[in-house]
């Protein structure tokens, strides 16, 4: 297998061809660049690329791979989203208002660089993490590797542009209202959005943000957390083995602060087929209906108090977009006395919904439909873009209220535009492991 082969295979698959002395990580991030060089002026998805401080960074895993040490991603070329610090660096979350270089590395990235991963580049996002398309005044569109006239989706997009595009086999990525399940099911990717509280850099937005990684395989994705994270049991084992049956609840019902979208039937078909994928298993699906307005002022407050406090955190907030001081602007009136009753609120929520339901896990969509295409909303003003993003996306900020895990899963793609479809598995909170086991399961079982 060659290093560009290498590259679209995963960072399970490497670090196999590393050890085995197949490939080098020079190899590697050579052939990582030189991806970014080929797809970059197309897709627009990096921030900064690093070549060399990559190539000096892969030197020194080649190194010390050779003096007998090892590791699961010694070596492995990574993007990192441009919310995370890295030491000498600007952390422009997407905006013309920050202008200060970070002085340490984030504890995210201080752990990359600990195992000796290779950070060959930024990716890019939209102002201050805030939206569920990558664009901005700053870095311009990101488009989608399937098709180029639509958004890979956002957050985290240009960390799923990159990854969809074969230039690195994992990224990471951060998820606080969906930012990382939204750009995976735009882009055909695996997005776990782990327990809260078990990755390190996250926590923000008011606890409704987490960090995780956007990759090809659940074995990858599994491999990411389970080195960076901290959870009761392997991940990577347990992506691996089938789990016991499972009352799984498939549901269409969808939480919106208007009225949301009808889902698009190539959706519903996905959800369908994957219901009997399921129950070919073994494991019992029922249709339930979600209760997801029960907590939506709390979340709506979360949400509105975050991306306040993040635009009030910004260098410079005169340069912020219009449409995000508006948002901010909306946050104003949440103290921290509204605060810490919404952070409750959604806790308690967390905590009993799949009792109430009844089920170990749910089924539901990711988003109304395939991505949208690129400036679906340009020209919005803050309070109509909330709005239509809540219309299109009311199927993932509620988990971030409740802090429990959620795994976007690739569907296959529209026969239309190329575009892929996806799936989403929520489980329990600290049920991580269990969540893994089923989408490794449903992986398997759609190849």
């Amino acid at each position: 297998m060659n290093a560009a082969d290498a590259l679209v295979a995963g960072p399970t698959r490497q670090a196999e061809l590393l050890a085995a002395g197949t490939l080098t990580s020079r190899q590697l991030t050579e052939a990582a660049l030189a991806a970014i060089e080929g797809a970059n002026p197309t897709i627009n998805a990096t921030v900064a690329v690093f070549a060399d401080e990559a190539l000096a960074a892969a030197d020194a895993a080649d190194a010390r791979r050779a003096a007998g040490e090892s590791g699961p991603f010694l070596g492995i070329p990574i993007a990192v989203k441009d919310d995370l610090d890295i030491a000498g660096k600007l952390t422009g979350k997407g905006s013309n208002a920050i202008s200060t270089i970070a002085d340490q590395d984030s504890d995210l990235v201080a752990a990359l660089k600990a195992a000796g991963a290779v950070i060959v580049a930024k990716a890019s996002l939209p102002e201050l993490a805030i939206f569920g398309f990558t664009e901005s005044d700053s870095l311009g569109i990101t488009r989608n590797p399937h098709n180029n006239a639509h958004t890979p989706g956002g957050s985290s997009g240009g960390s799923a542009a990159l990854v969809a595009a074969g230039v690195v086999g994992i990224a990471t990525a951060s998820d606080g209202a969906g930012s990382i399940r939204i750009p995976a099911s735009s882009c055909g990717l695996v997005g776990f959005k782990p327990t809260h509280h078990t990755m390190p850099s996250s926590g923000g937005w008011h606890d409704l943000s987490t960090q995780g990684s956007v990759a090809a395989r659940v074995a990858d994705s599994a491999l990411f957390l389970d080195t960076f994270g901290t959870f009761p049991s392997s991940l990577v084992a347990a992506s691996a083995k089938d789990p016991e049956p499972l009352k799984i609840g498939l549901s269409y019902s969808a939480a919106a602060a208007t009225k949301a979208l009808p889902l698009d039937p190539r959706v519903r078909s996905v959800l369908e087929a994957a219901a009997d994928t399921f129950r070919a298993a073994g494991h019992t699906v029922t249709e339930v209906k979600i209760p997801y307005n029960t907590d939506s002022k709390s979340l709506t407050v979360r949400y509105l108090a975050g991306i306040r406090d993040a635009a009030d955190d910004t260098d410079n907030p005169s340069k912020l977009e219009k449409r995000t001081k508006g948002i901010a602007r909306l946050g104003r009136p949440f103290g921290k006395k509204a605060v810490d009753w919404a952070i409750r609120k959604g806790e308690e929520w967390g905590g009993g919904v799949h009792d109430r339901l009844g089920v170990d896990v749910l089924l539901t969509p990711v988003m109304s439909g395939p991505a949208v295409p690129v400036e679906n909303w340009k020209g919005k003003g803050p309070l109509r873009t909330v709005l239509a993003m809540n219309s299109f996306y009311p199927y993932t900020a509620q988990w971030n209220h409740a802090g429990i895990p959620a795994v976007s899963m690739p569907a296959g793609k529209t026969a239309e535009e190329g575009l892929p479809l996806a799936i989403q598995l929520i489980a329990r909170r600290g049920d991580d492991a269990r969540l893994m086991s089923l989408a490794g399961q449903y992986e398997r079982a759609s190849v």
